[in-house]
Order: C-alpha cells, then sequence, then structure tokens
C-alpha cells in the first residue's frame, strides 16, 4: 500500500522503509523546496496512520536501479525529536558480509525487444493526445502490448500501454 492511499485510513502497526535520502525524500525532490514540503506532508501522513506502533526503517547498504549503493538515513528521521524515538541499532553478527549471495539470481539479463514497427526506442520524443510532449525513459515488451514509459513535460512521468496510448512520435 502507497502512503497516498493511506490517507483517511488508521492501523494498528504501520511499518515505513526505505527512510533513506534519494529514497524517501526522492532525488527529485532535493532542489525544489515545494517538493520538499510535500515529501515531508507525505512522511507525516505514513507516520499518522499508526493507532499503537510505528516502525521506521532504513537501509545502509542498498540494491538499487541495477547498482550497490551506500545510503544515508532520510532527513525525517532526525526531524523527529530524539524522545519519541526508541533506536534499535544492527546487532552483533547481522553484517552484510555474513551472508551468502544466493546463486539462483545469476541468470543471464535478457534485453528488451523493440518493437515490430522498431519505432520504440528510449530517448525518442512523442506526443500524447492528453499529456503532450514526452521522452521516451523506458519500455517493455513489444507491438500494441508494450509498456511504454515517458516523462511528460507538463503530465510528470507515466507508464503507458502502448495500444491505447496512442503516441505519436516527433
Amino acid at each position: 500500500m502507497t502512503i497516498h492511499s493511506a490517507k483517511g485510513l488508521e492501523f494498528p502497526y504501520v511499518f515505513l522503509t526505505g527512510m533513506e535520502e534519494d529514497l524517501f525524500p526522492s532525488r527529485q525532490s532535493k532542489d525544489e523546496p515545494h517538493l520538499m514540503d510535500e515529501e515531508r506532508r507525505l512522511c507525516y501522513v505514513g507516520m499518522t496512520r499508526a493507532m499503537k506502533k510505528l516502525s521506521l526503517s532504513f537501509a545502509i547498504k542498498r540494491f538499487l536501479h541495477g547498482q550497490s549503493i551506500y545510503a544515508y538515513p532520510s532527513r525525517f528521521l532526525s526531524e523527529i525529536p530524539s524522545k519519541h524515538l526508541n533506536q534499535i541499532k544492527q546487532k552483533y553478527g547481522a553484517t552484510p558480509q555474513n551472508y551468502q549471495a544466493d546463486d539462483s539470481f545469476n541468470q543471464e539479463i535478457t534485453q528488451i525487444t523493440p518493437s515490430a514497427n522498431g519505432q520504440l526506442s528510449i530517448g525518442k520524443t512523442v506526443k500524447h493526445t492528453k499529456f503532450g510532449f514526452g521522452t521516451i525513459l523506458n519500455f517493455e515488451g513489444d507491438g500494441d502490448s508494450a509498456r511504454v514509459q515517458v516523462k511528460f513535460k507538463t503530465a510528470g512521468t507515466k507508464w503507458l500501454i502502448s495500444a491505447y496510448a496512442k503516441l505519436e512520435f516527433v
């Protein structure tokens, strides 16, 4: 469940995970004060959904977007008065180097197949009747069943189904 969908609801126990810089708050909101305020408000909404217990967690090291990165705790955590926190530190022996890698993930990565007409390609500019002009960021599948991720200038980033999107290539 997302924080957006939890608005107006309450739960006995709430877990907010991924409380890391560049994740929550997102990297996109760092340079925009109004976006940072919106992320802070969402964090508050998430925290106030808990009736009995709220658990906040962050990872020091995370695999994100295909690479292993070191993360910093979210600035939102430091804004909570310490008297309201019960911090649980990492226990001895629970360090990442003590875990064995799972070989089941060592499979070949398959390339995304472009559509039959070859028009889908990352970086290509498209026009949508409702969302306007945008740039293809990603796509999955091919032909009419392809899913296309487009970053529109005014509407933000959207995932669209090729058959229904009626994208015009510019």
